[in-house]
């Protein structure tokens, strides 16, 4: 009998304090640490991963910052928010591919301010 495996995907989702590089590097590796770290996942298990930053981060692509973590084999894509009037400024999110060797969980991410686009995430 083969080996099922099951391909899934996470969101996970950043803000950072201002339009810095450093800041979108940062902000970016501790998104993809913790994604990681929760669900039981290595470098290997990722498919590929798409990135989204919104209008007011130009400085610095995502993928780069993900380039400088070690995912040198990932394909990465990286796109432009849509600018909806009253949404979260400077706020990079990423979805995920993995294909993992376990029942991973699928624990998705937000960090700093990012918490606020998952009302459900919140406790009273």
């Amino acid at each position: 009998m083969e080996d099922a495996r099951t391909i899934r995907a996470l969101r996970g989702a950043t803000t950072v304090a201002s339009d810095d590089p450093l800041l979108i590097r940062e902000g970016v590796q501790e998104l993809l640490d913790v994604l990681l770290e929760e669900n039981d996942l290595t470098p290997l298990e990722i498919i590929s991963a798409v990135f989204t930053a919104t209008p007011d981060l130009v400085s610095e692509f995502p993928a780069h910052a993900a380039r400088l973590y070690g995912w040198d084999d990932v394909p990465l894509l990286c796109a432009q928010e849509l600018p909806v009037p009253g949404s979260l400024p400077r706020c990079v999110r990423v979805l995920l591919h993995v294909e993992p060797r376990g029942l991973a969980m699928n624990e998705h991410a937000y960090l700093r301010d990012a918490i606020l686009l998952r009302q459900d995430l919140l406790s009273d």
